[in-house]
């Protein structure tokens, strides 16, 4: 199949199959699984994006709710407060490639009001109906992301597929459906297995073996191994923070399996690793 479509995000044009492109984890958040707390306000929030720009990051991804399993939902307002000073700032320092991570429709509206060019929904679209709205009266790219459930419940009681590839080559193909229907364009829509969302670590590496067949559905692919627990199980119970040879691992197979987009939260390191993977397999 062909390459899929171009993307800009801000001044960022992304032509797919000639590189791999890396998207950057920015959690504004007191309680996400790796970087919770790290960035304890907007200045620090703001230096670590420009900081992973520099390091070579495409797309600096802005959060302000963590997802990791069990996390409770964040209010709007204060998701809002959170993420609108940081991309105001990133905006303010000449940053341009901003992706908002959210799954509600009045934080996108207002990260997107704030200078944010793309966002990334880890429900798929299935959270917030009125989020497809506002990306598609945005004209942005956005992601679509595979879940079991809302992370509440997404790695509760047994997590069975019939065929997990299929399951969630299918689930994607409905929520591209469902977006094209709600006006956003087919060409702005990414697609991600969502790695560790409801899955086990089999399911994980099943995934990641399966990319390839992900892109049957004409979409450019995010992978988002970084960290993981899965990653953590592999290496004996590894913590977050000791995960990162791990992830580089993964990074690697995923654009062997045919990723078009990691996301990431250790950019320096990763885009020395696909400098020798993308060589081998784009070059």
């Amino acid at each position: 199949m062909a390459d899929p479509t171009d993307l800009v995000v801000g001044d960022r044009r992304l032509r797919f199959g000639v590189r791999t492109y890396v998207m950057g984890v920015l959690n504004v958040t007191p309680d996400s699984f790796s970087d919770g707390g790290r960035f304890d306000g907007p200045q620090a929030a703001i230096a670590a994006g420009l900081e992973m720009l520099e390091q070579g990051a495409d797309i600096v991804d802005v959060g302000g709710e963590s997802t990791r399993p069990g996390a409770p939902a964040v209010a709007v307002e204060q998701e809002i407060a959170r993420v609108r000073p940081v991309i105001e700032g990133l905006r303010a320092a000449g940053a341009t490639a901003i992706s908002i991570d959210t799954r509600k429709a009045p934080v996108a509206r207002a990260a997107l009001d704030a200078g944010a060019g793309m966002v990334n929904d880890v429900s798929g679209g299935g959270y917030d109906p009125g989020l497809l709205e506002v990306v598609a009266a945005a004209r942005v790219p956005y992601v679509v992301m595979h879940t079991r459930d809302i992370p509440e419940r997404m790695q509760q009681g047994d997590i069975v597929y019939r065929e997990v590839v299929a399951d969630v080559r299918d689930w994607l193909a409905h929520a591209i459906e469902r977006a094209t229907g709600a006006g956003i364009a087919r060409g702005r829509i990414v697609v991600d297995p969502g790695i560790g969302f409801g899955k086990t670590v089999d399911h994980n590496l099943a995934l990641t073996r399966g990319l390839g067949e992900l892109r049957s559905l004409g979409q450019a692919v995010m992978y988002g191994p970084s960290r993981k627990s899965f990653i953590g199980h592999l290496l004996g119970g590894a913590p977050p923070g000791d995960r990162l040879e791990g992830s580089l691992a993964a990074v690697v197979l995923g654009v062997v399996y045919g990723a078009d987009l990691v996301r990431v939260h250790d950019v320096a390191a990763v885009r020395r690793a696909l400098a020798v993977a993308d060589a081998a397999c784009r070059g």
